[in-house]
């Protein structure tokens, strides 16, 4: 699939029709670069309204087109990354079921959405009033999911960590831990290499710790995790005995309730991570049909307003799109230009009124309505 198009309206010449330029270009392309994939870009007959409004539209046109392809890419990024997160093969984006790019070289107005005798200036107001609602939808949706892989990632952060910091829960059984009146257990962060002067010393750092009580539950790379049961009335001076010696006693309190509060907990934001990332995705595909289809729709109305700022009244003009490769693009120009005549090419390359040369919206100024779409 091409990702870089070209939308161009060639002026009809007195004596000519849109019929014949047509012929002549594809006659031109496939002698001269016929790597250069051609399309009838099919405008209808639009409501062209004042000069005044067309050239104050004119103004607007760009910076809204701007905004309409820059919303069109962040739907795309979303998608991208969702796909890669969620493992799944990555598919052609349509709309309606129609790919893109497909939807592009086969462009055909949706009347029954934008009335053709409705003002310009009105369809372009409801195509961006439509794209920025679908855009503040994105930022909402995209916020919900993001706050729940936040919170999962807070927990993985805690469970993964080293053993000085990470939550302790999944890794003490029951069985490890004794509580009762007199008697408590508690858990040590041993630095590793400091395992063995742990183990010959826990015993005598203060009075009241039973003998071989300490067991190992768990190392990492950096600290190993002991149990020691002492009387709780010592376990107070334990602490800071243990801590002049470099071991660490992390304050833990065995509770099943607490365990299987944080398991469901775990659960359930997992299960609202994936659901929330099922949705979004399904909601970006279906988005980016609508904000694409609404950005093509603008690309006609700027082809056809722009064209009859450059060519005049009435509208007599072929709008195509075509995807040069890069090696043929210079060629494909030279055709173009070719295809204008005279009538207008010496005019559009004056330098007397560079200001009028923006109404292309591109850098280079060329003797006919030309601009870039970028799929991707």
């Amino acid at each position: 699939m091409a990702t870089r198009y070209w939308v161009v309206s060639l002026p009809v010449g007195q004596g000519s029709s849109a019929s014949s330029l047509w012929s002549r270009l594809q006659e031109s392309i496939s002698k001269q670069a016929f790597d250069t994939s051609l399309y009838r870009f099919n405008i209808p007959n639009l409501r062209v309204g004042t000069l005044d409004s067309l050239l104050a539209l004119s103004d607007d046109l760009l910076k809204s087109n701007s905004f309409i392809e820059g919303v069109s890419q962040k739907i795309r990024r979303q998608i991208e990354e969702l796909e890669r997160v969620s493992g799944v093969v990555t598919s052609s984006l349509t709309v309606d079921g129609v790919p893109v790019d497909s939807y592009l070289t086969r462009f055909v107005w949706d009347e029954a959405k934008y009335p053709t005798m409705s003002p310009l200036r009105e369809i372009v107001d409801g195509i961006h009033v439509q794209v920025a609602k679908i855009e503040d939808d994105l930022k909402v949706r995209v916020a919900e999911y993001n706050n729940v892989r936040s919170q999962l990632n807070a927990i993985n952060r805690k469970q993964s960590g080293s053993l000085a910091v990470r939550d302790l829960s999944n890794l003490v059984k029951p069985e490890d831990i004794i509580s009762s009146e007199h008697l408590t257990t508690l858990l040590a962060i041993v630095p590793k290499y400091s395992q063995k002067d742990w183990l010959s010393s826990y015993e005598t750092l203060t009075t009241y710790v039973v003998p071989r009580s300490s067991k190992k539950l768990h190392e990492d790379n950096e600290y190993a995790l002991y149990t020691v049961t002492l009387f709780s009335r010592d376990a107070d001076n334990f602490r800071i005995k243990a801590r002049e010696r470099n071991f660490q006693v992390r304050d833990f309190e065995y509770n099943p309730e607490t365990q299987e509060s944080r398991k469901q907990e775990l659960e359930k934001l997992m299960q609202d991570q994936e659901t929330l990332r099922s949705s979004l995705l399904q909601w970006c595909y279906t988005s980016y049909g609508e904000v694409f289809s609404s950005w093509m729709h603008f690309c006609a109305v700027r082809v056809f307003s722009e064209s009859i700022l450059r060519y005049g009244l009435p509208p007599s003009f072929l709008s195509v799109v075509l995807s040069p490769p890069v090696k043929s693009e210079k060629k494909v120009r030279s055709i173009l230009d070719g295809l204008c005549g005279n009538s207008n090419s010496t005019y559009w390359k004056t330098e007397d009124e560079p200001g009028m040369a923006g109404f292309g919206g591109d850098a280079e100024a060329h003797p006919y309505v030309s601009f870039t779409i970028n799929l991707i």
